[in-house]
């Protein structure tokens, strides 16, 4: 189902807004969609049609559909691919939220409104004016900061009248590899950790049969992913845990999405094989020149050999010679990462509030919420909350 509002000015080129509510139109914008991220400076593999639409298949929740197209003379010129959470007293949000596909545990970065190179303007226009009039909040998670498309929609927003908050909230890690060779890019790292990949890479060939296999075949791709699943939950078990694969929706979700990116071309699946034996495995994807390394795994038993470290080297140095431009290393500030790369982009948040009372009241909801989240951690024991 499509509502579609005009919002054109006299003696100017239609512009009007659809919001598709339903599966059926979401599946319909596929082709439509990909042109359109290819021609805006948006394009990344978290804001595709694939990785979006098998999220709001195993990952919604209690979300609904609320995509917002605008076209142009018929044209799409813009997308603000979102879900609306219901209000709910009990959880303290007495609006609804109007939230971003992708939003959650299952790590998409760099989310996004999709607009066509050149029609900025007019798309943050239009979609300020068709959310200015709702009773809604705006939560817009995992922005590129600076200079994401959100950030020209919520200050049109603010001129309305509304009440916008922008906080940082994690950094992307990440190794410019343009113009590098595998040589030159180790030359960049510190000799101590240079050193200690060559030399457990060399201790592993001496003893043991070594194997790097990246996933070709859907068959492979089935059993494979599985295996980074159960190595990575399995390393983490007496750590606390993690949050990566700990639900049936997410493990249902990385189980298609891992086929479609192998389709696509997208998947880099690798599995680093000692006499045979799976001892460690990388996840991550190949998609526009930019290497998304998403997550690891390995087998305790080969704890001491490092070879989460000598996976990942071997990761990069594939990625090289693949010519991908850039190694994203996603969020998180995980102390390894600091090992591999010497740059990093910020990500943040922006909260939009309706303005006068209701707005208000949704503000100090939220924010109380969150100060008891904060005053709970410091107070329980690690694990205490979720």
């Amino acid at each position: 189902m499509t509502a579609t509002f005009p919002i054109t000015p006299a003696g100017t080129a239609s512009v009007t807004v659809e919001t598709i509510t339903d599966a059926p139109g979401f599946a319909a914008l596929q082709q439509e969609w990909d042109r359109l991220l290819q021609s805006s400076d948006s394009d990344g593999l978290f804001l595709t049609w694939e990785w979006l639409h098998t999220w709001w298949k195993h990952l919604a929740g209690d979300r609904g559909l609320s995509i917002l197209a605008v076209r142009c003379e018929g044209e799409l010129v813009a997308l603000a691919p979102c879900a609306l959470r219901p209000a709910s007293l009990v959880r303290r949000r007495p609006l609804a939220v109007l939230e971003f596909l992708g939003a959650g545990l299952v790590g998409s970065d760099y989310l996004d409104i999709i607009i066509r190179r050149g029609r900025e303007p007019e798309v943050r226009r239009a979609l300020a004016s068709r959310l200015a009039g709702q009773r809604l909040m705006l939560n817009w998670t995992q922005l590129k900061r600076p200079g994401c498309s959100a950030a020209g929609v919520a200050a049109a927003l603010r001129e309305s009248g509304w009440s916008v908050a922008e906080t940082a909230t994690n950094t992307c890690p990440f190794i410019p590899l343009a113009g590098r060779s595998w040589d030159s890019y180790l030359a960049t790292l510190g000799a101590e950790h240079r050193y200690n990949f060559h030399r457990k890479w060399k201790r592993l060939n001496r003893d043991y049969t070594v194997q790097f296999e990246q996933v070709r075949t859907q068959a492979q791709c089935r059993e494979e992913i599985d295996l980074v699943i159960s190595q990575h939950n399995l390393r983490w078990r007496d750590r606390g845990g993690s949050d990566a694969f700990h639900t049936p929706g997410l493990v249902a979700f990385h189980r298609e999405f891992s086929q479609v990116a192998l389709d696509r071309g997208w998947l880099r699946l690798y599995v680093l094989r000692l006499d045979g034996k799976p001892a460690a495995c990388l996840y991550g994807f190949l998609y526009h020149r930019t290497f998304y390394f998403y997550q690891s795994g390995f087998d305790a038993a080969y704890d001491k050999h490092s070879v989460g470290l000598v996976t990942m080297g071997l990761a990069i140095q594939s990625a090289i010679d693949e010519g991908a431009e850039e190694y994203d290393l996603l969020h998180g500030n995980e102390a390894y990462k600091s090992h591999w790369s010497r740059d990093s982009r910020e990500l943040g948040r922006l909260e939009a509030y309706p303005p006068r009372v209701l707005g208000w009241i949704c503000r100090s909801s939220v924010e109380l919420e969150r100060a008891s989240r904060r005053f709970a951690r410091r107070i329980l024991p690690r694990g205490g909350i979720s």
